[in-house]
């Protein structure tokens, strides 16, 4: 089983790239890049999966949007349980002008056969697509007092924001259930320039996304949430630690 995170890009098409590995000691890290049009993640998916090979994809980016105007159910029910943590996502409708491309994209992958899995069967392996917002996922896993800012603001802001992503995924990803064992070089350094940062940010979103899927696959509604449904949209987010103080699960 391979877990795909793809932090896919809305506008611009640029996307960061994670293939987590399934084997007998935990997750393994494999492929870890980026790409910069729709078309070359959905080669990279082929590439590493082809047309059988089972597989979870979690995607950051809204790929079931229902509704003409407003905000989806799960934009709102993230508002609700996040927005305490500055958490709350973009609101997408079909007036977007990125709703077609984010449609295309998950229908493309269901023509590939990853169904979307608001709900399975833990460990069972298949082809499945999923939502992943990084960012309550890091509240949750990271047991985060709010977000990490590093998507707003000066290059000097943002940059030690995202430096302690990087810290947090390298020194408790592996201590998680299931396991993923990172060492230093496995991520890049953050660099110094904007553009170049940003390529990172991508990549280590991306990261996040593939975890929090592999977390989903293993566990499923016992240790996630999942915000709405595959007839409004949903997001999945892994659930807080029960010493955790949170909201309300959904």
């Amino acid at each position: 089983m391979k877990f795909l995170g793809i932090d896919l890009g809305w506008q611009t098409g640029a996307s960061g790239l994670c293939c987590l590995d399934l084997t007998p000691q935990g997750l393994r890290l494999g492929d870890f890049c980026c790409v910069s049009r729709h078309d070359q993640v959905l080669d990279w998916i082929e590439a590493h999966v082809g047309t059988d090979q089972p597989a979870l994809v979690a995607v950051d980016a809204p790929t079931l949007i229902p509704n003409e105007t407003g905000m989806r159910l799960p934009d709102r029910l993230a508002h609700r349980y996040f927005g305490r943590y500055d958490a709350g996502c973009y609101p997408a409708n079909r007036g977007r002008p990125f709703a077609a491309g984010l449609i295309q994209f998950s229908q493309a992958l269901e023509a590939q056969g990853f169904r979307h899995a608001p709900t399975l069967k833990p460990q069972k392996p298949g082809r499945y697509q999923i939502e992943l917002f990084p960012h309550p996922a890091t509240i949750h896993l990271f047991r985060l007092p709010r977000i990490l800012k590093y998507k707003k603001g000066s290059l000097a802001q943002r940059r030690p924001e995202l430096e302690k992503l990087r810290r947090y995924q390298l020194t408790q990803l592996p201590h998680l259930d299931p396991p993923l064992p990172l060492e230093e070089g496995d991520l890049p350094p953050i660099p110094t320039g904007g553009k170049a940062m940003k390529a990172v940010e991508d990549q280590l979103d991306s990261l996040t996304c593939a975890y929090a899927g592999a977390h989903w696959w293993w566990w499923g509604c016992d240790r996630n949430w999942v915000l709405g449904d595959e007839s409004t949209g949903f997001i999945v987010v892994p659930a807080p630690f029960p010493d955790q103080v949170c909201p309300v699960a959904p």
